[in-house]
């Protein structure tokens, strides 16, 4: 008997993305059993889990076809092939194609640095999700000395407005009331389209063109590329979300250097300081490597006092990994204990900051997204569970009474949008 394919996702928002558009591609792809495990390649780890999952799937689907794709396969799909767990390798772009899928080639990865347009995909939905992810633009022109994902996206390609704009129309429609822009670096919209649309300037058009869509948020962004337009957006528009996911990896400059970013410590601290200006609830979150190659004592200081210099709330810390054929590989690599340790104390100081704001938000009234099972998420990204029968998918205004031991918001719901 013929079930239902299993996708087994890894990675980034924009990976989700894509698992929801391989499963509406499988649906017009009668097959035997399947598993498809969509991988991830920014660290070792990463990787490390995607093999574990591979080699789960086998034992228990021993009869299935397993295909391994996601940005892994796309940068290093030999490893992957050479597995006898494995029965095909898709490229990124192979994989949102239903054709791959009846090819008898075991690896199937082209060039991704040929590809020059982002191909539109209308999804009715995302399984399981509350909230709906829409990809916006594709692949990245920088080449961070640390990052191997541009080798596994290609260059940066956007999705012109109009098909975003159908995108969110149909998620809308189909009872989503938040919507997630996704991309590898949202940040560059538009240099590729006719007109160069920036990034402000898409999401006011897609807003004004969605008087219906409730809630709007935007996933990871550089901070030097944050246009006057969204700027005015973030000011102005209660629809988009108090809350930025900022990439900033160190905080201090002579690491930034060495790491081929753009922007300067200072520049991250005045971004922070202007935005909270103009919208003073604004939260962020951020990305911070530890333990990059040359990383002094007191460079790792001036990252962790960026916490408090920038009042970030949100952390993704990440101990360095290196990843065969960047430069940062070929630094003078720091001890993988004083990495971890080092992640430690950031992961530390990022839960102290988490903590005191949840705490602030006690005996506040917030708008919360219901998840599943009564979690959910307010406004700033907060996590909250809210007593009563609520169905998922829908936002409830509730009253924060306390938090649990494992910094989860407690509230009580007051009423439910009417919506």
């Amino acid at each position: 008997m013929k079930r239902k394919p299993q996708i087994v996702t890894f990675g980034c928002r924009l990976n989700a993305y894509e698992s929801e558009v391989i499963r509406s591609t499988l649906l017009d792809t009668p097959s035997e059993d399947m598993v498809v495990i969509n991988t991830c390649s920014v660290t070792h780890e990463a990787e490390r889990q995607a093999r574990q999952a591979i080699r789960r799937a086998r034992r228990e689907n021993p009869l299935a076809e397993i295909i391994v794709t996601g940005c892994a396969a796309q940068v290093d799909p030999a490893s992957f092939a050479s597995m006898p767990e494995v029965d095909r390798v898709l490229g990124n772009i192979e994989k949102l194609h239903p054709a791959s899928y009846k090819s008898a080639d075991p690896i199937l990865v082209n060039n991704i640095m040929s590809v020059r347009e982002t191909a539109g995909h209308l999804l009715q939905g995302f399984e399981d999700r509350a909230r709906a992810f829409v990809q916006v633009q594709q692949g990245c022109d920088h080449r961070c000395t640390f990052c191997i994902i541009p080798f596994g996206r290609g260059n940066s390609r956007s999705v012109p407005i109009g098909q975003i704009v159908t995108q969110v129309r149909r998620l809308v429609e189909n009872g989503y009331v938040e919507i997630v822009l996704s991309g590898v670096d949202i940040s560059s919209y538009g240099e590729d389209l006719p007109g160069h649309p920036s990034l402000g300037q898409m999401i006011r058009r897609l807003l004004a063109h969605l008087p219906e869509l409730k809630r709007l948020r935007i996933s990871s962004i550089d901070c030097i590329e944050i246009d006057d337009d969204l700027k005015r957006i973030i000011a102005e528009e209660e629809r988009l979300m108090p809350h930025l996911h900022l990439s900033l990896q160190s905080g201090d400059n002579m690491i930034l250097k060495r790491m081929k970013r753009r922007h300067s410590r200072q520049d991250a601290v005045h971004l922070c300081n202007e935005l909270r200006s103009l919208r003073p609830d604004i939260v962020f979150g951020a990305d911070l490597i530890a333990g990059f190659p040359t990383e002094t004592d007191n460079m790792f200081q001036k990252s962790l006092a960026l916490i408090e210099d920038c009042g970030l709330t949100w952390l993704h810390v990440f101990p360095y990994s290196e990843r065969s054929g960047t430069p940062a590989a070929k630094m003078p690599p720091i001890d993988k204990t004083i990495r971890k340790a080092r992640a430690a104390s950031l992961r530390d100081a990022g839960a102290g900051a988490a903590r005191n704001y949840l705490e602030s938000r006690i005996g506040q009234i917030e708008e919360v997204l219901i998840e599943k099972s009564n979690f959910g998420r307010t406004a700033h990204f907060a996590p909250i569970h809210v007593t009563g029968d609520i169905m998922p998918g829908k936002i409830v205004m509730a009253r924060v009474t306390g938090m649990d031991k494992s910094k989860t918001l407690q509230a009580t719901a007051i009423r439910r949008d009417t919506a």
